[in-house]
């Protein structure tokens, strides 16, 4: 089932069984979508945005809701801080797996070698690419340090 379809599905089913928070974070991933879709059809993509640009915006809702969780900590309240972390929870179910270090390390050198990367010129071309493969599953923070070090030989 497409992700966009699960998250309609979801959506649907929580608002039968009345869970109010898991109702309201997927209908802000639902506008999400929607609006990601607008900007889509207005580069003539008549379909929308694709799979990999759901996984770009899932990922980056839930880089907002730990965000403001931490805010929210720093600031002392507890209470929206958890509810910002379960709304990451949320959405971290549609997300895939996460990968580990190593197969951020493998991928990395993989993307390296296939790309003929062999300076830091090159790091923007190498974290592009990875962008384009691993979108909601792989760590960038991490992977920009592995590339580095592949691309400086310090790996």
């Amino acid at each position: 089932m497409a992700l966009r379809d699960r998250i309609s599905t979801d959506l649907k089913n929580s608002l039968k069984a009345g869970d109010k928070r898991r109702t309201s974070t997927l209908r802000l991933v639902s506008a999400a979508i929607k609006d990601r879709d607008i900007a889509a059809r207005a580069e003539d993509r008549c379909d929308g945005c694709e799979e990999q640009e759901i996984m770009t915006i899932l990922t980056k809702l839930v880089k907002q809701r730990e965000d403001s969780a931490d805010t929210y900590e720093k600031a002392g309240r507890l209470d929206l801080a958890e509810a910002e972390r379960e709304e990451a929870d949320i959405v971290r179910e549609f997300l895939p797996k996460p990968m580990d270090e190593g197969e951020i390390a493998d991928a990395a050198a993989e993307v390296v070698t296939e790309l003929a990367a062999t300076g830091l010129k090159d790091m923007g071309r190498v974290m592009g690419e990875l962008k384009n493969r691993y979108a909601g599953r792989m760590d960038f923070g991490k992977a920009g340090g592995r590339v580095k070090d592949l691309l400086t030989g310090a790996a």
